[in-house]
């Protein structure tokens, strides 16, 4: 029979007790996990926005002057203004790429706002469009598709992308998170 001594001395130490037995349990867990997993691999299509965005948002906004947008190349301060955008990737080539550094064409859609202090987004020059980004080239290369006087945006776009994205590029824009996103980060920049 247990006397209620030692009933009183184990239900006092019951704590540690359970502490003992959880970090067992974690520790197995640990080790478990740490010795029969492969690390996963980087997600390529979250790689391939954050490179379109860095490269369009530090991209000289000179070379986002297209539809007819005259951008102010200098700020009051003598810096060149920021750009801040939201991207859409539709696709890329080639397609088999399981690394960033195997993409050579990126395809989607830019819409950037050019950021001058306490102007709000609604009132901000912005930039939009389907864009092509060479990534074999450092910077990466940009080309903005633009109507012309001769030819219409869609006509356009169907020379410069693959028909599968031309698609696309034709129904889709920015999902509403990266909108939301943009015009947060705007916002921020913008002193607002």
């Amino acid at each position: 029979m247990i006397s209620r001594e030692s009933f009183a001395g184990w239900y006092r130490h019951r704590f540690v007790w359970v502490a003992v037995i959880l970090a067992a349990s974690a520790g197995a867990v640990v080790l478990v996990n740490s010795t029969g997993s492969k690390a996963e691999p980087p997600d390529l299509q979250a790689q391939i926005v954050s490179r379109m965005r860095t490269t369009l948002e530090h991209t000289d906004p000179g070379q986002h002057n297209h539809a007819g947008h005259n951008v102010q190349q200098v700020a009051a301060d003598g810096a060149k203004p920021p750009v801040v955008c939201g991207v859409r990737v539709y696709g890329y080539e080639p397609t088999q790429a399981t690394v960033l550094a195997d993409v050579q064409t990126v395809y989607g859609f830019h819409f950037c706002g050019v950021v001058e202090r306490k102007r709000p987004w609604d009132v901000a020059v912005k930039l939009a469009g389907a864009v092509i980004l060479d990534m074999t080239t450092e910077p990466a290369g940009i080309q903005v598709v633009e109507a012309t006087a001769n030819v219409t945006y869609v006509d356009r776009l169907r020379e410069m992308f693959p028909d599968k994205y031309a698609q696309l590029a034709l129904k889709e824009a920015l999902p509403d998170s990266e909108m939301a996103d943009a015009r947060r980060r705007y916002d921020a920049a913008a002193g607002l």
